[in-house]
């Protein structure tokens, strides 16, 4: 069954970003709600409230809702029109195929003076007698009924017809609600013996004593596989009783009333959770993949995966390698025997790949440069190849002899500026130092 929550309100509220306090507009259809309650307080600016299709018996709690203009209560179980009054700007109101038997309840909207549109089709006060022209008479300010516009000859007619149309609806009220007494007495004593079926289905096969048998406790431990085959056979006999009572259920006759929708809807909720508790027994354990055959010998694995650093186990040996990545297995066999002590597993900072090195066994390596070279970015080797083209590179020759074309460069005359040069400091030999040779070879101290 559902209940109007917050959360419900502010799911159906995404048109106003979830807000719930400024709704106009709320949409509240399929819920299988059967109160009506908390919108008159968290939605007080609605405008409009769809509710159609729903188990709502009692129209409740929206008197303090000013600003509604709509209400949609189609498809409910709504016995009688009330609690309307303060919807000062109700303009249309829809309770289409509801159980509405109380014609004389619609006196509650005359206070409605807004309201122009009414819809009581598939109630059982629609197929009264005289039962458009008692609405048309009692609610002045309609304009539509069931769809159908209310001409002025018709309105005439009805007001002068009311003193006689009246005292017939009552007589058709009154035996309406007696079939209803008795129609909610048989509803509530079949209810009470279902009741009382599913405790005696529940407490079958215990007489109120309780056994200890040792040994047929032990032999139930330790044969456990033999046990399954009489669980299948449960299970299978318990499919056939739920069908066979789901198809007695839908078949059985049952009259039209609010009973017997709440009573749909139990056996609907009943069906649902006998599936899903069949469909949990039927949920299986994975086997675990087998890595290593029988015979010792690794088998390649490669099971699906999502690539997350903290859940990843490398695990290398001389024969092969093994990454768990969250308890999946990827395992590969090697062509050649590698070390597992030298190998490393790292991630690229470029492509988030993961890199694994192993060396191969009788290969030397020296200084880890191999691993260092496996794990060169693109930029350092593009840096290279800038490198080694600067040392090739050839420069163009500018000599005017060679060239029959005059020489541009010397066109515009400009002074020559020479460089100054910093003048070398003289080294003036150390008198105190007696065994000071002057080698001119050797450059200055700067």
């Amino acid at each position: 069954m559902g209940w109007i929550t917050e959360d419900l309100i502010r799911r159906n509220a995404e048109h106003n970003d979830c807000v719930i306090f400024s709704l106009e507009e709320l949409s509240l259809h399929q819920q299988e709600i059967e109160r009506l309650e908390h919108i008159d307080k968290w939605c007080r600016d609605l405008k409009i409230l769809y509710l159609q299709n729903n188990l709502i018996g009692k129209i409740e709690n929206v008197s303090k809702l000013k600003k509604l203009e709509y209400l949609n209560l189609a498809l409910n179980n709504i016995e009688k029109i009330e609690n309307l009054e303060g919807c000062e700007e109700l303009a249309k109101l829809d309770l289409t195929v509801n159980f509405i038997g109380e014609l004389s309840s619609i006196k509650t909207l005359q206070h409605n003076i807004h309201l122009k549109e009414l819809f009581l089709m598939g109630n059982p006060c629609a197929s009264f007698d005289h039962y458009r022209e008692f609405v048309v008479a009692t609610l002045p300010q309609l304009k539509w009924l069931d769809g159908k516009e209310i001409e002025p000859s018709e309105r005439i007619k009805a007001l002068q017809d009311y003193s006689v149309i009246e005292p017939q609806i009552r007589e058709q009220e009154k035996d309406h609600c007696l079939k209803r007494a008795k129609l909610k007495e048989e509803a509530q004593r079949k209810h009470q013996e279902e009741d009382k079926n599913e405790d005696k289905r529940s407490n079958a096969g215990f007489d109120g004593r309780w056994y200890t048998d040792i040994n047929a406790t032990l032999s139930s431990l330790e044969s456990k596989d033999h046990l399954q085959a009489p669980d299948i056979e449960e299970n299978n006999t318990k499919k056939l009783d739920n069908s066979e009572d789901d198809l007695e259920f839908w078949n059985k006759p049952c009259l039209f009333t609010p009973e017997s929708r709440l009573e749909t809807l139990r056996h609907m909720e009943k069906q649902r959770k006998n599936q899903e508790k069949l469909s949990e027994k039927k949920k299986k354990v994975k086997p675990p993949r087998t890595l290593i055959a029988e015979d010792g010998k690794a088998l390649n694995v490669n099971e699906p995966k999502y690539m997350d650093t903290s859940l990843i186990d490398v695990d290398v040996q001389p024969t092969y390698v093994r990454v768990m990545i969250k308890g999946k297995p990827f395992q590969l066999v090697l062509p050649a025997e590698v070390k597992p002590d030298s190998s490393s597993a790292k991630r690229s900072q470029t492509t988030g790949h993961l890199v694994i090195c192993m060396p191969k066994v009788g290969e030397v390596i020296t200084g880890g440069q191999r691993a260092f070279k496996s794990m060169k970015t693109t930029s350092d080797r593009s840096r290279e190849q800038t490198n080694t083209r600067s040392k090739h590179m050839e420069k163009l020759e500018v000599d005017p002899s060679k060239h029959s074309f005059p020489d541009v460069t010397n066109i515009v005359q400009e002074k020559k500026y020479t460089p100054r040069r910093r003048p070398e400091p003289k080294i003036i030999p150390s008198e105190e130092d007696p065994t000071f040779e002057d080698n001119p070879e050797v450059p200055p101290l700067i």
